[in-house]
């Protein structure tokens, strides 16, 4: 306590920037219509009661790199009982730090007051250095200085169509350059995340990892290990729905950086038929997002994982095990190794154990057992699913085509579907010769046998 009091009392100045750069519309390319009419709202409502206020972060990134963005941020001189008071319907949430979440319309906007950039020496963190509360409010500069990198440190104002640039992060955008402010050491260690999100705004983004940031990264992985799994999984989740999850597991592996995630995936991607299940999962995702396309988190770690339960399942089955039984059992043996790293919800593993118990039942295709398996409500993933498993090779083409074509005909068709051969093609009955009446063959004795 007393060590803390002194440091408080003896805290060093934080470094802030010089003047900021006040960038025009005409050289960052940013229009006011390009940002959404909620954040649009906000930050004239904000300035209008004396608040400094600007779209910040992400957005702003991302329409300067040619890409839409999927929300909005807004930064504020306000604290948040003067956001929400500002604002019919708003609520204040968090515990870390306080944020308003400002509702207009079907947008929620996410108002975050300016906060003052610390360091290990005066912020409250563990042994590793990793800051454990961040809850102070600051000056726009230091706000500005406290971002992890110069591309996410850019404030918007709408009304002027200028950006308030405190570390050249447009010139780096620019230059397609990935830079991390201040010690690139000391941010790791305070939030060992921004490896992993090093990798994945530089895949998304078509950006290179300044040397001076990449250079640490594989040497510091180990830090991730000492993050929240819930943290770790909300990051995956992000790197793998980003549109760039190609790009993205092929970086992390340059980096060392997919052993803290999914300590299964090298052993998934030494087997030739589970490498090319997992990229084909992982290409299927990337454009289905760039599509606009809904996309499963649960489908998708089905897929990252499938090669490692299906070597399970198949040495259980080996050892004289039941099918269904085996099954679950090598199910729950992977999902528990991986929760030791990534805390997988409990609605998403719902989703991942539903896609892999229906596999086998595609093999059933007799009796009532085909009209039950396409009333289910995960059909149509456990089918997808499937189809990837043919395309990697795993099981035959033919599979999933004779599904395909069973759950969109009618009922005669499906019928016929059934009695033909595997393939689907109707089997050809052999038509009996009729005999002449009273004609016996050899060895009948008109006797019935018993």
């Amino acid at each position: 306590m007393i060590r803390k009091l002194l440091r408080r009392v003896f805290k060093r100045p934080a470094s802030t920037p010089s003047e900021p750069a006040v960038i025009p519309a005409d050289q960052h390319g940013v229009r006011s219509t390009e940002i959404s009419p909620a954040a649009r709202k906000v930050c004239a409502v904000l300035q209008e009661q004396g608040h400094k206020a600007y779209v910040v972060g992400g957005a702003v990134r991302d329409i300067i790199a040619g890409q839409k963005p999927k929300d909005f941020d807004v930064a504020t001189s306000a604290t948040p009982e003067e956001v929400k008071a500002a604002f019919r319907r708003a609520r204040i949430i968090g515990r870390r730090f306080k944020i308003v979440h400002v509702m207009s319309g079907p947008e929620t906007i996410e108002v975050s007051t300016f906060r003052a950039s610390q360091d290990a020496e005066t912020a409250e963190t563990d042994e590793h250095g990793r800051i454990l509360r961040d809850n102070v409010f600051g000056s726009q500069a230091e706000d500005a200085t406290r971002r992890d990198f110069t591309v996410n440190a850019l404030y918007y104002d709408p009304a002027t169509e200028t950006i308030i640039d405190y570390h050249h992060g447009v010139a780096d955008l620019k230059q397609k350059t990935l830079r991390m402010i201040g010690d690139v050491r000391t941010r790791y260690r305070e939030d060992p995340v921004r490896m992993l999100r090093a990798v994945r705004l530089g895949a998304k983004l078509g950006l290179t990892i300044d040397p001076a940031a990449r250079g640490p990264i594989r040497e510091m992985s180990s830090l991730l290990e000492n993050v929240p799994a819930a943290r770790l999984f909300d990051e995956m989740l992000k790197l793998l729905l980003s549109g760039h999850a190609v790009n993205c597991l092929k970086q992390l592996r340059e980096e060392g950086l997919h052993h803290g995630l999914l300590p299964l995936l090298d052993v998934i991607l030494e087997q030739p038929m589970g490498e090319r299940f997992v990229w084909l999962s992982l290409d299927n995702t990337d454009q289905r997002v760039r599509q606009g396309k809904p996309v499963s988190p649960g489908f998708l770690f089905a897929t990252l994982l499938w090669h490692e339960v299906l070597a399970n399942w198949e040495a259980r089955k080996a050892r004289g095990e039941s099918v269904y039984p085996a099954l679950f059992e090598a199910m729950d043996e992977v999902l528990d190794l991986q929760a030791g790293k990534l805390a997988i919800t409990r609605r998403i593993v719902g989703d991942i154990k539903e896609i892999w118990a229906l596999q086998p039942r595609f093999e059933r295709r007799n009796g009532k057992a085909p009209y039950r398996l396409i009333e289910q409500p995960r059909y149509r993933a456990a089918w997808d699913f499937l189809r990837l498993r043919a395309e990697s090779g795993e099981i035959d083409v033919a599979i999933p085509e004779w599904w395909n074509r069973f759950a969109h005909a009618s009922g005669t068709d499906r019928e016929a579907l059934m009695q033909g051969d595997p393939d689907g093609a109707p089997r050809k009955r052999r038509r009996r010769r009729r005999k002449p009446s009273g004609a016996r063959e050899e060895g009948d004795t008109g006797e019935s046998a018993n």
